[in-house]
């Protein structure tokens, strides 16, 4: 008889273990997906279209809260965790929920769910979330190209829609983003390089996605979500530490298997961080990963405004994923607002409408700052009502994305832009011309 199985998730590595590992092997019956930190994710099925003949179907997509009673209803012999960005101990207490109920508890290693590709892949992951992975893969994307190289970027999935349609996504032009109803979260990681006339696949089936991807491209660009491991086995491993937050590497999966993996190491933002910080990465990095290339890198501001906030009260926005699953208080936003002389950071909370109220009690070291999380039209439409409320003469966001042409609001908007600078040597392309020569010669 078949194991039963519970795959834990959060709408993208879930269903890509379930495509790799558990789809048509028939030692295993997955009975049920559960889903955590995305809004509006649970209630779903896993569509009888990607889900295979086994699946006729599909798979029912629960809340996690319900995990123990899923295990009783469905027998349940193995709960499979699959998602990433959280602290080893959170890990432990949902292995112990599992283990109580009599199941056993599984971490997929990661050589079996990186598929090997025909092309090079370069990888780009973090430790945490908001480490600097999306300017850094812009990087990666630009060394690339002028070294005359085809690249493509296969983006970690973020399929909060309709799944069987999501597939596989392309992405080339400002209008696919509009006819694909992104999210926020969606156009932050897309549009930045579809700007740099880079073509991005994103989507559910990775093998699927790779097989598009190889057609037009020389190398392809694993650009990694939260701090997860690559879906595609890469010839360089590039991992983003974030030295206001030294020693989460340590604290929080899968981040420190992205650490013991990695290949070349970026200790990101040391022109802003505490010199303290990079010391403590660097000693972890010397111990549990002692033959990968360290890289300094900054992330400089550029202020598109700096006369417009200067002496004012600001409403400061920043990435939503960074404050919420990465555990920052603050981001470029708030060092934009210091450092340019503004008057008074406004508490955004009061305003909070909707969703967006209910993600300050949830995450509840966030503070003035105002997470630009937009989930669906209707967490977008609560984030518009908290600027429109909030009583600021000007809104400062420090988003990829222009928050200004997706937000409907009579206030003064000013931009933060930050990107990769290398902070010495080696730099980044030294490091990917060491490890990979042959696409340089």
């Amino acid at each position: 008889m078949p194991e039963n199985v519970v795959i834990m998730g959060a709408a993208g590595r879930d269903f890509h273990n379930f495509n790799v590992y558990f789809r048509g092997n028939r030692r295993y019956r997955v009975v049920a997906f559960t889903a955590a930190q995305i809004p509006n994710i649970e209630g779903r099925f896993y569509p009888p279209e990607l889900a295979g003949r086994l699946y006729p179907g599909g798979i029912p997509i629960y809340p996690e809260k319900d995990l123990a009673a899923l295990i009783r209803r469905f027998k349940v012999d193995l709960v499979a965790f699959s998602y990433s960005d959280i602290p080893h101990i959170d890990v432990m207490h949902r292995a112990s929920i599992a283990t109580a109920e009599g199941a056993d508890f599984m971490l997929i290693g990661s050589s079996y769910t990186m598929i090997k590709s025909e092309k090079p892949i370069i990888a780009v992951c973090a430790v945490r979330t908001g480490c600097g992975k999306s300017q850094t893969t812009l990087k990666v994307c630009g060394i690339l190209k002028e070294a005359g190289k085809r690249v493509v970027a296969v983006r970690h999935p973020m399929p909060y829609g309709d799944l069987a349609a999501q597939a596989v996504q392309r992405y080339s032009t400002p209008e696919d983003l509009v006819e694909n109803h992104c999210t926020i979260e969606e156009r932050e990681e897309f549009e930045p390089l579809i700007s740099r006339g880079i073509v991005v696949y994103a989507g559910v089936d990775y093998l699927k996605i790779m097989r598009e991807a190889e057609k037009e491209s020389d190398v392809i660009v694993w650009d990694g979500g939260n701090n997860d491991t690559p879906f595609y086995r890469p010839d360089l491993h590039i991992v983003l530490f974030d030295p206001h937050r030294a020693g989460h590497e340590l604290l929080y999966y899968p981040g420190e298997t992205n650490m013991r993996m990695a290949q070349a190491a970026v200790i990101n933002k040391v022109d802003t961080a505490p010199p303290e910080g990079v010391k403590a990465i660097r000693e972890n990095l010397g111990r549990y990963a002692p033959d990968a290339d360290v890289v300094l890198a900054e992330s400089p501001i550029f202020l598109e405004g700096e006369k417009e906030i200067r002496g004012k009260r600001v409403l400061v926005i920043e990435d939503g994923p960074t404050l919420t699953h990465g555990g920052m208080s603050f981001g470029a936003g708030a060092i934009a607002a210091e450092t340019f002389g503004a008057a008074e950071i406004v508490d955004a909370r009061p305003a909070a409408a909707g969703s967006i109220r209910n993600v300050y009690e949830r995450y509840s070291h966030i503070e003035r700052i105002l997470p630009a999380v937009g989930y669906g039209e209707a967490q977008i439409r609560d984030l518009e009502e908290t600027v429109n409320n909030t009583p600021c003469d000007v809104v400062l966001f420090a988003t990829p994305i222009n928050l200004a042409s997706v937000l409907r609001t009579a206030k003064p908007m000013v931009r933060v832009r930050y990107e990769y600078r290398d902070a010495g040597s080696p730099t980044l392309r030294e490091v990917i011309e060491k490890r990979l020569p042959g696409l340089f010669h």
